[in-house]
């Protein structure tokens, strides 16, 4: 009886310290890497973004704003920057289990036009906010006056009414950085205020797919720490221009030293555009996607076993007026072959609004081609 009892208190022992551990995990964030997409439904209750500024004026790009300082004085630098970077607060409405209550986020950004009150941030940041603060080194807080967001190159502008703001950080030259090149992030690490770590630039060019089945292109991977609540921060050469916005950070057991930053080279034009326009326009097809995998071969007896699998159809859109269905399977663009979602969309984003591109796909065990005429996306949709 003695054994049996021994045996009970040491089991129910390890499962309380199981719970326990398991309870003091740090919260990270983990990026689901799976490649499918689907395109959302459109609805009638749409309402397209204003722009912010329609005849803004973008600065131009800076050759040396800040003046020579010695290859490794890091203080220096961040002394000059730092004063521009914010830290962004957010109250985000959230329905569990137990309810309705509000979430607290924190994250970055940087002052893109001290005159006008432009602050660069991520979509992911305030991505379904109803409150957004602004707050300065100097320890004012503002709330966003207005926001504008790309959903799919995870970009956003706030404009906030404030005077005195510090200088504007300068856009620098991200295509001329190199592998090995130093580098610095600057933001509110943790929701514990501005803070700085150095790196190099690891890789250039590099495709990650984030939360949202969105996947980023032309990322600048570096091994300086970026953390959650960096996100939104500058990266920054060593003249202290900006040459990236610190985006992701890869969450996995045994990987360090793996953070990512948009590029300025992509960014910018993005930005820009979010300011004077309101939204982002690019070729649309107006169909959701699935990538083929070999269970969706063998399960649903397809007829082939890659390419991209329709789900949806928007009524009157590009790819409904070219008589594409539900169901059918691309395999090919103008002659390219298409394996995935990311090779479909990376094509289609190739191309111009208004262009014309061939489609090969199979219908049931019938293969067939049409010509899509690519159209301007929505507001709210992806391409």
């Amino acid at each position: 009886m003695k054994k049996y009892s021994l045996l009970y208190a040491l089991l129910i022992t390890l499962i309380m310290a199981t719970l326990f551990l398991s309870s003091c995990a740090l919260p990270q964030f983990n990026f689901n890497w799976s490649t499918q997409t689907i395109a959302p439904t459109l609805t009638p209750s749409v309402t397209t973004p204003l722009p912010i500024n329609p005849t803004y004026t973008a600065p131009t790009v800076s050759t040396n704003s800040i003046a020579p300082v010695s290859v490794l004085d890091f203080a220096s630098i961040i002394a000059q920057v730092r004063p521009s970077v914010v830290a962004i607060s957010t109250k985000v409405p959230t329905v569990s289990f137990f309810g309705t209550f509000t979430q607290e986020g924190a994250g970055s950004g940087w002052i893109l036009d001290d005159t006008k009150g432009y602050i660069v941030t991520n979509n992911h940041v305030v991505e379904g906010a109803n409150s957004i603060t602004v707050t300065l080194e100097d320890g004012r807080n503002f709330p966003a006056d207005m926001v504008r967001t790309d959903t799919v190159s995870d970009l956003a502008v706030i404009q906030i009414k404030a005077d005195n703001l510090p200088k504007a950080l300068k856009r620098g030259d991200s295509a001329s950085m190199r592998v090995g090149d130093w580098v610095i992030a600057i933001g509110n690490s943790l929701g514990q205020g501005i803070s700085a770590t150095k790196g190099i630039v690891s890789a250039k060019g590099v495709s990650v797919s984030a939360d949202n089945g969105e996947t980023l292109n032309d990322l600048i991977q570096t091994d300086a720490a970026i953390n959650p609540g960096n996100s939104g921060g500058p990266l920054i050469n060593l003249s202290g221009e900006v040459i990236g916005i610190n985006s992701i950070k890869v969450a996995q057991v045994g990987v360090e030293g793996m953070g990512y930053a948009i590029s300025g080279q992509i960014a910018f034009p993005i930005i820009f555009e979010l300011i004077s326009n309101g939204y982002i326009s690019r070729p649309w097809m107006g169909i959701g996607l699935h990538t083929v995998t070999e269970t969706d071969y063998r399960i649903y007896k397809l007829s082939v076993d890659k390419g991209v699998y329709i789900t949806q159809v928007v009524q009157g859109g590009p790819g409904d007026l070219a008589g594409l269905q539900t169901g059918d399977i691309v395999v090919k663009i103008d002659g390219q072959d298409v394996a995935s979602v990311e090779e479909l969309v990376k094509i289609v984003r190739g191309y111009k609004i208004g262009s014309s591109v061939k489609l090969a796909f199979w219908r049931a065990n019938t293969k067939q081609t049409t010509s899509v005429t690519l159209g301007q996306s929505p507001p709210t949709s992806t391409p």
